[in-house]
């Protein structure tokens, strides 16, 4: 499972690490981009309720597969289709559909089975293998791009994908069947959810949080390149898109330890402590002289 979300996010962030070029080539200004950025992530967050709550009533491999197989279609979408604002925008939905049929509902195979101690190495790895991929392909993407075009990058993430679904496929055990419920509660019934406090304060932080790190993601490139550009600064020893990559990288490695340290000491304590932390930094970064 672990070794498939590698394969399958080798591509997530693709787009972002090819703006700049995206930008020149198909003359988008920065609303274009930022139409087309958010909209990968406007698509999970409306496909994931439906997707995740799917999977408490069939098989979540199936589910995975599915998800699977619309990343790989939206990164082939790049390849043959794509061509400007719409065409681009359409296959970014479809990436992002396919994220939200892969993250979560990959974490949910693994759930059903593992259990007890090895359950929580095998978040931490599932976290590790996502967050190492994402990274990647900030420099895998560019490489990629600046070495054979941004097509090539975009077809080795969709030949990635393939191979996700083919380990996935033959490797992860199907679930056995289960027995029709007397009583089924609504799909989306969140009820249970939003009455559960605790749950709540978890999934508001997480929101924040995401927000914090998917505007990152989406813009360091191009917002490093412009910096690059706007300074002259002729010799570059990391590229925009390297540094990015090790910024992720950062960011996966504080995530893995962050989870040794919350069995440790208290995931409450842990989720707080570094959320303040992550608030001091950025009033820190902030010119309060303006």
């Amino acid at each position: 499972m672990c070794v498939a979300q590698v394969l399958v996010q080798i591509g997530a962030y693709a787009w972002p690490a090819l703006l700049p070029t995206f930008m020149g080539a198909w003359q988008l200004d920065n609303s274009d981009a930022g139409w087309i950025t958010g909209i990968f992530y406007a698509a999970y967050t409306l496909a994931v309720p439906f997707l995740v709550s799917l999977t408490d009533r069939v098989d979540p491999k199936r589910v995975y597969l599915i998800g699977v197989a619309t990343t790989a279609t939206a990164h082939f979408g790049f390849v043959f289709v794509a061509d400007g604002f719409w065409s681009a925008m359409v296959a970014r939905a479809l990436a992002g559909i396919g994220w939200a049929g892969t993250y979560m509902t990959g974490l949910k195979l693994l759930a059903d089975r593992v259990s007890g101690r090895l359950m929580e190495r095998a978040v931490a790895g599932h976290a590790a293998g996502v967050g190492i991929a994402g990274a990647m392909s900030f420099i895998v993407a560019d490489a990629l791009a600046r070495q054979w075009g941004w097509q090539t990058a975009f077809s080795v993430a969709g030949a990635c994908a393939i191979a996700a679904f083919a380990l996935i496929l033959v490797v992860a055990p199907w679930q056995a069947a289960r027995k029709p419920a007397a009583a089924r509660p609504p799909l989306l019934d969140f009820k249970p959810v939003i009455r559960n406090r605790a749950a709540m304060a978890y999934a508001v932080g997480y929101c924040v949080h995401t927000w914090e790190m998917s505007a990152l993601r989406g813009w360091a490139v191009a917002f490093l390149g412009y910096v690059a550009t706007t300074t002259s600064a002729d010799a570059m020893w990391l590229t925009p898109a390297a540094v990015t990559t090790l910024t992720a990288l950062l960011g996966t490695a504080a995530s893995v330890s962050g989870n040794e340290i919350a069995i440790a000491r208290g995931r409450a304590r842990m989720v707080r402590v570094t959320m303040i932390v992550s608030m001091l930094s950025a009033m820190r970064s902030r010119d309060w002289s303006e």
